[in-house]
């Protein structure tokens, strides 16, 4: 049997300017993970979670209230898409595969909805398990990794950008840029891995129990096609504050690099929206600056990075307001890079 993980991640500056060939850091996070496992078997297998994937209920209101909260999907579909995106890559690039066949499993611990990248855990889990099986990691270099990832979550009509899953690609801390240069001529981004030590501690915020993760359809994406000059310029400025991010963790900068984090989001939340980023996730970015904190997204909303500038005084005001308020509060343990020296 192979078992592998996949971490969540907190996209930490420039998102979602990653969508929009912006730049974004990123990390992955040790707090979370989803575990995919692939054991030989006579036929090929994709075995649905008990939880996650739940097909028999006690009620037709069980089914209905769970469909409510967890929606139609769990992981069953991830794990069939990136099997046909990693065949149909090994086909078009002629990589052979033996005619072994697998059963599939997963699990994951990553809180529903709350924007550390559940989804792509997995399916960056299942991607590890189907190299090693198959003994083709050195056929597939690791800057086209995310890319496969991506595109098991596109077959299923995910929307979303590199970001997250090359920073669950290659662990650690991530600087990267998507400019249209460089996406055009090789389809993937500049990754450079950074020294986590560079890293203040840092601490997440989330809803156990999100209810409010906003309702209102973005226009964004359209009005930057089409060329408006708000969003555009807007995304570019958020993409620069990634490359500003990476200056002031080199020179150590707390100050600088806590503006930043304020400023990523009163950009984002600018274009787009209270109605589009919910009540619940704005409460939860304010929740601590009212104590002088920097916050954020991690990622699409539903949970938010803090970082204390002041200290212990400051981290323990933030912690009792989100007692006070219900949300969990818990530091960050980021995990070192995922490479090794042949990667």
């Amino acid at each position: 049997a192979i078992e592998r993980r996949g971490y969540a991640r907190v996209g930490l500056l420039g998102n979602p300017s990653d969508v929009y060939n912006g730049r974004a850091i990123s990390f992955s996070v040790g707090n979370f993970w989803a575990t995919v496992k692939l054991e030989p078997s006579e036929d090929l297998v994709i075995v649905p979670h008990p939880v996650h994937d739940l097909v028999q209920f006690r009620s037709l209101s069980h089914l209905v209230n769970r469909l409510k909260s967890d929606g139609y999907y769990g992981g069953v579909r991830l794990l069939m898409a990136i099997c046909k995106v990693f065949h149909d890559y090994c086909e078009e690039n002629g990589i052979g595969l033996h005619d072994g066949n697998f059963s599939l499993s997963y699990d994951t611990n990553i809180p529903r909805q709350t924007g550390l990248s559940g989804s792509s855990a997995i399916v960056c889990a299942a991607l590890s398990c189907l190299l090693d099986f198959y003994e083709v990691r050195h056929l597939i270099k690791v800057e086209v990794r995310p890319n496969l990832i991506l595109n098991a979550e596109k077959e299923l009509g995910i929307v979303a950008g590199l970001q997250d899953r090359v920073a669950q690609v290659y662990g650690g801390l991530v600087y990267m840029d998507f400019n249209e240069k460089r996406m055009g001529e090789f389809g993937y981004g500049e990754y450079e891995p950074m020294d986590i030590g560079l890293l203040p501690p840092l601490y997440l915020i989330y809803a156990e129990n999100p209810s409010d993760s906003g309702k209102v359809h973005s226009t964004v994406r359209e009005r930057w096609l089409q060329g408006d000059e708000f969003i555009v310029s807007g995304m570019k400025r958020v993409a620069d504050l990634a490359l500003e991010g990476r200056e002031a963790l080199l020179r150590n900068d707390s100050i600088e690099f806590a503006r930043l984090m304020n400023r990523n989001f009163d950009l984002r939340r600018q274009m787009f929206g209270d109605g589009v980023l919910g009540g619940l996730n704005v409460e939860m970015v304010e929740i601590g600056r009212r104590f002088g904190a920097a916050s954020k997204f991690t990622g699409s909303g539903g949970a938010v990075v803090v970082f204390c500038p002041q200290g212990a005084s400051q981290v323990k005001l933030v912690e009792e307001a989100c007692e006070k308020s219900g949300f969990v509060f818990q530091p960050l343990k980021v995990m070192p890079s995922f490479l090794n020296s042949f990667d």
